[in-house]
């Protein structure tokens, strides 16, 4: 690991900020100057900017938001739209989203104040479920795509419907772990979809193929997080069995939760 990951994965500084700091000479190990090309130390450590020390972060804060529709998960906006940092409390201004859901969806959205953990996660294989409403019936076609995508993954060559005006994705592939239909009618249908990444629209770019609209779509689950019945615009701390699921994902250990390492922030989840 370079430098500047490792600072800024325990700290609130950035990768270019942390650049920046071993440029000018303000950052220290063991009492020593480095510089951005100096190698990460493996064995113990003591690392300082402007004199303070940055600690290896083992310990962290997850917390679950149900993010409602028209937010953009992000800390500003060049279109000045609201992102979820307005509807947070201010305690969490310096935390980390894990991935992304679009403006227009909704749902489980997870946040940390380690950067090393969203990452983690963000980047992980873990089961994504969503619940997606459609303008239409579903259709013979939707079922045949749905089944291959979820067999074998399924190709398309043009999938620019669904996708952001400016996006420059033309082809995807589509591979989904399950998908269960709930209702399906002529006016509108509903059907519960899992999958490991959900980038870049992908849902969306799937059912615009078959000439479906997405109405509504909202994250319930990520890995081994669910939503539940956390209303709409609150935030929750993880439970200890989720936070044991997670420390077992990260390999932090399994008695990490009982050690003077292990950090739960008690804050009020409304603040």
């Amino acid at each position: 690991m370079r430098l500047n990951k490792y600072i800024a994965n325990n700290s609130n500084y950035s990768r270019k900020t942390a650049d920046l700091l071993l440029s000018e000479g303000r950052v220290k190990i063991n009492g020593i100057v480095v510089t951005p090309t100096t190698p990460l130390p493996t064995g113990k450590f003591k690392l300082t900017i402007n004199n303070k020390p940055i600690f290896d972060i083992t310990n962290y804060t997850v917390i679950v938001y149900n993010k409602p529709k028209g937010e953009i998960v992000s800390k500003t906006d060049p279109q000045g739209r609201k992102t979820i940092f307005h509807s947070l409390s201010s305690r969490y201004k310096f935390f980390t989203p894990v991935g992304r859901l679009d403006y227009a969806s909704e749902g489980l959205l997870l946040l940390s104040d380690s950067k090393r953990v969203a990452s983690k996660l963000m980047e992980s294989s873990l089961i994504r479920k969503y619940i997606i409403k459609i303008d239409s019936k579903i259709s013979k076609e939707i079922i045949e795509g749905l089944n291959i995508a979820v067999s074998d993954g399924l190709d398309i060559e043009d999938a620019r419907a669904g996708g952001h005006e400016k996006s420059l994705i033309t082809s995807m592939h589509f591979k989904f772990d399950g998908y269960e239909i709930t209702k399906s009618s002529d006016n509108f249908s509903r059907l519960k979809v899992s999958l490991s990444e959900g980038k870049n629209r992908e849902l969306r770019r799937f059912f615009a193929y078959f000439k479906a609209n997405v109405l509504d779509l909202k994250r319930v689950s990520y890995g081994f997080i669910s939503l539940n019945n956390l209303p709409v615009g609150k935030t929750r701390f993880l439970t200890k069995e989720e936070y044991k699921d997670l420390h077992e994902f990260l390999g932090d250990g399994k008695d990490l939760a009982k050690s003077k390492g292990f950090r739960r922030r008690e804050f009020n989840e409304d603040d």
